[in-house]
């Protein structure tokens, strides 16, 4: 822990009195959680793996390794002990899992009725259904992150051109970069093309496309992140078959921000892959809604997640909403 705490602070070029400063935490337990002569508590750490960007799990193993060694020693039963704790936790997960399982079962029931309802539909109230969601989307994930164009000026800067007065020339590039990763995306799914680091550099590429040039298709310059996503591409292909296509889709969001492997558009390349496993499975845009509202619903989740570890509450949270967007698509054959 202390090594690890050291090495990450001077790995930032800072000082004990800056991380003091910015963690507001004191300079002396700072010192002292270097040396290893005072322990950090869980809040502490939380802190100080943000500021210093150390991986929060594997700061936490560290925390929890050392604070179990404190308790226990060397204690001549220790190992026996330690074998039925680890039995105990597993036990607990596996309840746990199961309430979790049952309670989200219910929504992805429904869901696949609602699923179902609208691939029922005539090929021409799909194809219309398909242009207004993904307009909403395109429109919808730009206010999330801060572009100002409305759905109508939205529309009419990607149906027919338009240069909206007013709007900056970056928003009206973030619409029309949207639009053709989209389209690349439901090239890729009609391809039947799996998610690789190639196709996932691309998108970020489309993405940045006139905007930030010199950042796009690249990761920062930081080795942890390059292994980060090394982990996440095993890691998917590992549970791309068995996890439920929404909950599959909602961890890769999570992943993406916690990894934070770009300088630039980390959320909007979140929200690409997400959708694009949803679209590949036959669901609809989980389109977040721009507002101020759930702007903060959607930060304040994530947050959550963070704080409590638990993917759960996002999860639930995107089954809200590809549950509400189902709806509205399906309400938009009755007008």
């Amino acid at each position: 822990m202390k090594s690890l705490l050291k090495d990450a602070r001077e790995q930032k070029g800072l000082k004990t009195r800056e991380v003091a400063q910015l963690a507001g935490i004191d300079q002396a337990l700072i010192s002292k959680f270097e040396s290893g002569t005072r322990k950090p508590t869980k809040e502490q750490i939380s802190k100080l793996s943000q500021l210093l960007d150390i991986d929060y799990e594997t700061v936490m193993i560290a925390w929890l390794k050392e604070k179990i060694l404190y308790e226990i020693g060397d204690h001549e039963f220790a190992l026996k002990a330690l074998i039925l704790v680890e039995e105990e936790i597993q036990n607990k997960k596996k309840i746990n899992n199961a309430v979790v399982l049952t309670s989200i079962q219910n929504v992805l029931d429904e869901i696949e009725v609602l699923k179902n309802k609208i691939q029922s539909f005539q090929h021409f109230d799909l194809h219309r259904i398909s242009k207004i969601v993904e307009l909403e989307f395109i429109s919808e994930s730009n206010r999330l992150t801060g572009n100002s164009l409305t759905f109508e000026e939205t529309k009419s800067v990607i149906n027919e051109g338009l240069t909206i007065a007013g709007k900056s020339m970056h928003e009206h590039l973030e619409a029309v970069n949207l639009q053709e990763a989209i389209a690349y995306i439901k090239d890729l799914i009609q391809k039947k093309t799996a998610l690789t680091e190639k196709e996932f550099l691309t998108i970020h590429i489309l993405i940045l496309r006139g905007i930030k040039p010199e950042n796009s298709g690249k990761y920062k310059n930081d080795p942890v992140i390059i292994r980060e996503m090394n982990l996440f591409f095993n890691w998917y292909d590992s549970n791309k078959n068995t996890l439920h296509p929404i909950l599959l889709a909602s961890e890769v969001h999570l992943k993406i921000l916690t990894i934070n492997p770009f300088e630039n558009g980390n959320t909007q390349i979140a929200i690409l892959i997400m959708n694009w496993i949803l679209l590949q499975n036959g669901y609809v845009f989980a389109t977040i809604s721009g507002n101020e509202e759930n702007i903060n619903e959607y930060l304040s989740v994530i947050e959550q997640c963070e704080l409590q570890n638990d993917k759960s509450l996002f999860m639930n949270y995107i089954l809200r909403v590809e549950k509400d967007n189902l709806l509205k698509a399906i309400a938009l054959v009755s007008k």
